[in-house]
Parts: structure tokens; C-alpha cells; sequence
């Protein structure tokens, strides 16, 4: 299932915003729809955002705009995802715009076929897992980080069985990742996000395995609620994975020292279309967490799975 499509020199988005109710597209006829479509998450997902920011350089170039504007524009849509700028300055830097959008498209599709043949050794015959958010398809161009992990598996005839949190206050877990493994026949469970660390307490959980935003030296940023599980994982010694690419990864920073993003206050206090709180009720609403590599078992790429105690070294290879 692919996110997006490039035809007719527009870029044509699957709208997540109208998942599982609807299946529509969004189109962006020039960068500023793509920003808007980044913006609302009519796209999301670190992978997927990277490949749209990626069009959304070409657009600006089709149109003649000034391309380094258009960057700067483009990187202010959603801070805390690390691929959308590394997708934006290898297209700024390029010869040929759409060759590279092109050519970030199909690496991301086998980037991600890759992390899952990794991921899928770390899964047994009957293990649950627990997932977080949505690192699908839905999340990257096609086939997915952590849930392709878990397609992998599947696909490999192994027995399993999936848990997704339902990852407050979008519902990415229950409205995308859910309807995902429901596509493929995955079997599948959702969960309030509170639940899942009785969940692990209870030894209902063998492995937990999610996406991320950015994977620094000392950890990884993710949606929020991702820090809790690590927590519950930890305690109740559940293996706790990260399945990332290595455009994820950002040499330069600590994970505490990413701007986190503090979104809209309606996501908080509206549900469904409801007030669920108090008029004039003050709201904090971080989109994202912050996991310290101790917690983490090891980040699964499209070069292999990582042991977070071998970070320093990996990332000063990756410097080479």
C-alpha cells in the first residue's frame, strides 16, 4: 500500500486523516500544499514526511520559487522529524530535483523491505507484540518500519499475535496501525495506551516493537507515550526494539536537545468530534517522547540490528 504517488507533476497523498472511515487522497499542486499536508498529518510518519518534503522541494522547483526558501519554509513544518530535513537538503543539493525525489521514493521502499527481514529474526513462533503509534505503511512510502517487522514475520509463517496501543490523542494506533494489520489478516488486539504496561506485568507481552523519529547517540524521539513503554518494558523485562533507518539517525545532537513538538490544544480536548473537559481548560500537548538508549534492546536498520551500548562507534562509521 504506497502513501503517495508523483503523476502529472502533483504529489497525490492518501489523506490518514480520514482513516479507517474513508480512503481519500490529497493533492499538492505546489510546496505550500505539501507544508499544509505535513502540518494537519493528512501525511506523518518520519519516512513518509521525509519522501513529501522531498516533492514538495520539486514543486518549488517546478514553479521557479526560490529553493532555499522553500526549504526553510518546508523544515518549519513539523521540527522534530529528522528525515524531513535530511530529505530536504539532498534535494536542495542535488542537480536534478525530481530524479532525487524519485530515487528517495524507491529507497525508502527498500530500505524498509530490508529493516523488516532484519526485524523479523528478533520475532519467535508465538510471541505477542506490542506496538506503538503507527510505523506502517501508511508511515513511509510502503511496507513500514516497525509493522514491517511484523509483516516480515508474518509473512515467514510465524505465529503471532499483535497489540497496539491506541496512542492518544490522534489514535494513529487505533485508527491506522489496527487497520493495517487488518488489511492483511494480522491477527490483532487494540489497547488503551494505560494498559499496556499492565499488559507486561501480566506476561501477556514477549517483545515490543516501535518506530522513531530521531535516533541520536544516547536514545531515540517518538510519539509520545513511548517513553512510558520503555519504562514498563524495562521493569518487567519485555524486550524493547526500535526499527528505524538510517536517515532517522542525526549525528550531530542529543536526543535533549530536540525541539519537541507542543501541538494544538483541540487534539487534547476534543475527541471524536466532542468536548471532553471543561471550557478554558489549560492543556499541554508534546507530540513527542524522549527514550534514553538504556531502555532500548537495540534499533533494527536497513544494515542490521544495533546493541544501543555500541552507539558511539556506529555512529562515528556512519561518519566515514
Amino acid at each position: 500500500m504506497k502513501t503517495m504517488k508523483w503523476k502529472n507533476n502533483k504529489l497525490i497523498l492518501i489523506d490518514q486523516t480520514k482513516l479507517p472511515d474513508e480512503l481519500s487522497y490529497f493533492t499538492c499542486e505546489n510546496y505550500k500544499d505539501v507544508i499544509v499536508a505535513i502540518k494537519t498529518m493528512v501525511v506523518r510518519g518520519a519516512p513518509a514526511i521525509g519522501v513529501a518534503a522531498a516533492f514538495g522541494m520539486v514543486l518549488g522547483d517546478l514553479a521557479g520559487e526560490n529553493l532555499d526558501q522553500v526549504a526553510e519554509e518546508i523544515k518549519t513544518s513539523r521540527p522534530t522529524a529528522v528525515n524531513l530535513f535530511w530529505a530536504v537538503d539532498r534535494v536542495l543539493e542535488s542537480e536534478n530535483p525530481l530524479e532525487e525525489a524519485l530515487t528517495m521514493y524507491e529507497e525508502d521502499i527498500e530500505t524498509n523491505l530490508a529493516i523488516g527481514k532484519n526485524g523479523a529474526e528478533i520475532i519467535s513462533d508465538g510471541d505477542t507484540i506490542l506496538t506503538h503509534c503507527n510505523a506502517g505503511a501508511l508511515a513511509c512510502v510502503d511496507y513500514g518500519t516497525a509493522l514491517g517487522v511484523i509483516r516480515s514475520a508474518y509473512n515467514e509463517k510465524k505465529d503471532i499475535d499483535v497489540i497496539c496501543d491506541e496512542t492518544r490523542p490522534l489514535g494513529q494506533g487505533a485508527r491506522l496501525s489496527v487497520w493495517e494489520m487488518q488489511q492483511e489478516n494480522i491477527p490483532v488486539k487494540l489497547i488503551p495506551d494505560v494498559a499496556a504496561g499492565y499488559l507486561m506485568q501480566k506476561e501477556e507481552v514477549d517483545k515490543v516493537v516501535i518506530g522513531a523519529d530521531r535516533v541520536a547517540k544516547d536514545g531515540i524521539v517518538n510519539k509520545i507515550g513511548s517513553l512510558m513503554i520503555a519504562l514498563a518494558a524495562k521493569r518487567f523485562n519485555v524486550l524493547f526494539y526500535v526499527a528505524a533507518p538510517l536517515s532517522t539517525f542525526d549525528h550531530d545532537i542529543s536526543i535533549y536537545d530536540t525541539e519537541i513538538e507542543e501541538r494544538g490544544s483541540e487534539e487534547v480536548t476534543r475527541y471524536g468530534g466532542s468536548r471532553i473537559c471543561p471550557e478554558r481548560t489549560e492543556v499541554r500537548n508534546p507530540a513527542f517522547d524522549i527514550v534514553p538508549k538504556d531502555l532500548i534492546t537495540g534499533i533494527i536498520t536497513e544494515k542490521g540490528i544495533i546493541d544501543p551500548e555500541k552507539f558511539d562507534e556506529f555512529f562515528e562509521k556512519l561518519k566515514e
